[in-house]
């Protein structure tokens, strides 16, 4: 949480390079409970209250960040529905969808509160290109999105399958995801055997 916190500063990575995406994501995968719910969002937001009061020196709390949290929880979400144990690239790919997700979402959002034409055109130039004069591109950040999301998930992933599961886990989790041949009649598994 400390890292993901130091990630936040402004000006530490590129714009929209962020661990935000990984952690939501990953928080559904690895946390269980509530604490899968509050520990990323509640990070976040004592993250967004800390950027907006010392950086930013204005108002913490804004209905535009109504569409971010509720990505965020939806990519939680997402993480539920995938094992702890899934293999490293399947939990990558979940972490990119949730980028992507996390794109859509909210630059549809910037398409209805901004001065975009309210029209199929309009709603792909928010996609795209963003508002004239403003840089950097839509492109741009969905580019650090998906980087950013692919990077800190990997990390996550990997620091988590490298520390956290014991080897008698990785076994297991390797087995559920390739089929072995069924158990001969009155043989027990190996569980029932330890």
């Amino acid at each position: 949480m400390l890292a993901f916190a130091l990630t936040r500063i402004p000006g530490m990575l590129p714009q929209n390079f962020s661990a935000a995406y990984a952690l939501a994501f990953c928080g559904g995968v690895y946390f269980s409970g509530t604490m899968a719910w509050w520990l990323p969002l509640g990070a976040m937001l004592a993250t967004d209250i800390a950027i907006s009061l010392f950086f930013y020196h204005a108002n913490p709390f804004s209905i535009y960040m109504l569409p971010s949290y509720l990505v965020y929880a939806g990519m939680i979400f997402l993480g539920k529905k995938f094992s702890s144990r899934a293999h490293w690239l399947k939990l990558l790919c979940g972490g990119l969808l949730g980028a992507i997700i996390f794109y859509i979402v909210t630059n549809t959002s910037s398409w209805i509160q901004l001065p975009y034409a309210k029209t199929l055109q309009g709603w792909i130039q928010a996609l795209t290109s963003g508002l004239p004069d403003v840089k950097p591109t839509t492109w741009e950040f969905f580019r650090n999105t998906l980087l950013s999301g692919g990077l800190f998930t990997g990390l996550f992933v990997g620091a988590m399958k490298l520390t956290a599961e014991s080897p008698r886990e990785k076994v297991a989790g390797e087995r559920e995801e390739t089929p072995e041949a069924e158990a001969k009649p009155g043989e027990q598994p190996e569980e029932a055997k330890a």
